[in-house]
């Protein structure tokens, strides 16, 4: 079984870059669309673009949410509404959860409430989602919720390597899609990257 390398991106990068990154292996490209603040990120349908141009293979976008900001359908929407608008053409939007105590409310069922409005949106606007987080991070967040594992799960380890080995079931998912191993500097970009078999 072969593998496959990513990075993710919250600034505007160019093609130039992506380019560079291509030449290194990286063939996929998820996105910023949406800022913590609860805002859609100015630089998504760019960077976006600049990487379907550079000859990446895929390009996703993930959400960050604003859980103190409500309204979770109306977040999910936006985001959805602004990339049909700027004819941005992805796969699936990732959601971003992580920050327990920082971006998030002490009550671990107000939060799943807000991650299930979240999934029925996006599962209304027939867009296909996955789920950014970790057991560090989706525990205290949201508790014993389990319905977002039926979706693909991208988590993070940052041990430097690309394998599943390390991975401990947690919030329904057995297996994970993807593994963010490093957050470093690539092609005068700053990026997180991730593997995933192929």
């Amino acid at each position: 079984m072969g593998s496959t390398e990513g990075v993710s991106v919250s600034t505007l990068v160019s093609a130039a870059s992506f380019a560079a990154m291509q030449s290194q292996g990286v063939d996929f490209v998820i996105a910023r669309g949406y800022q913590s603040a609860g805002r859609v990120d100015p630089n998504a349908a760019s960077t976006v673009a600049n990487a379907w141009a550079a000859g990446m293979s895929r390009v996703d976008v993930y959400q960050f949410p604003c859980f103190s900001c409500g309204n979770a359908a109306g977040q999910a929407n936006t985001l959805v509404t602004y990339l049909k608008d700027k004819n941005v053409k992805y796969g699936k939007v990732w959601l971003d959860v992580e920050g327990p105590g920082t971006y998030w409310g002490n009550s671990t069922s107000a939060n799943a409430a807000f991650l299930a409005d979240w999934f029925q949106a996006m599962k209304e606007k027939g867009v296909d989602v996955g789920i950014y987080t970790s057991e560090s991070q989706w525990v205290p967040i949201v508790g014993s919720y389990t319905d977002g594992s039926e979706f693909p799960l991208w988590y993070a380890n940052y041990d430097g390597t690309q394998s599943f080995d390390d991975f401990t079931p947690f919030g329904g998912w057995t297996k994970p899609s993807m593994k963010a191993y490093a957050n470093t500097t690539l092609a005068d970009a700053g990026v997180e990257r991730f593997w995933y078999p192929s």
